[in-house]
């Protein structure tokens, strides 16, 4: 089992800044893919970004050019950067983890996922 711990999540001004930290625990303390999904008020699970153990990254359309995702294998620790916030990206963030690469962007791939930290953009 892994464990996932999300912090970071607050409320924010649109147009500003947030950074999600996921620190992961347990039998695989740095699993091969970590990652982020958002469920927003009324609506379905959406795929915001990944990065593999190596460092390769996948994003979702709708955050592209505005978040980052990084990781610190030392530390087993992924982090969200998010730039440039609009209301619509006010959800709840989930970190993810798989020991298997998949299809990234389907939530069924992960088999980790942590509680969720609320992020609120406000205009």
């Amino acid at each position: 089992q892994v464990q996932l711990v999300e912090s970071g999540g607050g409320l924010v001004q649109a147009g500003g800044s947030l950074r999600l930290s996921c620190a992961a625990s347990g039998r695989t303390s740095s699993p091969l893919v970590m990652g982020w999904f958002r469920q927003g008020p009324g609506k379905e699970r959406e795929f915001v970004g990944c990065i593999t153990w190596e460092g390769t990254t996948w994003y979702g359309d709708a955050v592209k050019g505005r978040f980052t995702v990084s990781r610190d294998n030392a530390k087993n620790t992924q982090y969200l950067q998010m730039n440039t916030l609009k209301p619509e990206d006010t959800a709840v963030y989930y970190c993810t983890a798989t020991e298997i690469l998949g299809r990234v962007t389907d939530p069924s791939t992960y088999d980790f996922w942590g509680q969720g930290t609320q992020v609120t953009v406000y205009s």
